[in-house]
């Protein structure tokens, strides 16, 4: 639960300081909206890899794996568009706290952010002892 806090402390810092430094992304508010956001980007992050997931599930379902030979290049690939995806969601959701002009952008903001989760994800799903 400790781990979970923390990513999100994280991550509000990161739409409060970090993502203001990228061209193209404003944030209005002050660090109780920046928890907000925070809380809202992970759950839209969920969502948006959950979406794509069963997008592909079905994809190669429905076509006996034959999706697979540009589903697999496309996940190796494009896997940082997931979280650029959510943050314009969560620019959308909340317009008044949150502005990202463009996809580049986005982009930007959403690597910053998934650097934030890769790095935190072990201690999340870390089992104390």
């Amino acid at each position: 639960m400790k781990a979970l806090i923390f990513r999100i402390l994280l991550s509000a810092l990161a739409f409060m300081y970090v993502l203001p430094l990228i061209s193209g992304i404003q944030f209005n508010g002050g660090f109780v909206t920046a928890i907000g956001m925070a809380i809202l980007f992970g759950v839209m992050f969920w969502l948006v890899d959950l979406l794509a997931v069963a997008i592909s599930a079905v994809l190669a379902i429905g076509t006996l794996g034959v999706a697979l030979l540009w589903l697999i290049p496309f996940w190796i690939f494009f896997f940082w568009l997931i979280p650029a995806a959510a943050l314009m969601a969560v620019s959308s959701l909340a317009p008044t706290a949150l502005f990202v002009a463009n996809g580049t952008a986005a982009a930007l903001g959403g690597l910053v952010l998934l650097v934030i989760s890769l790095t935190t994800s072990d201690m999340v799903w870390q089992r104390t002892a």
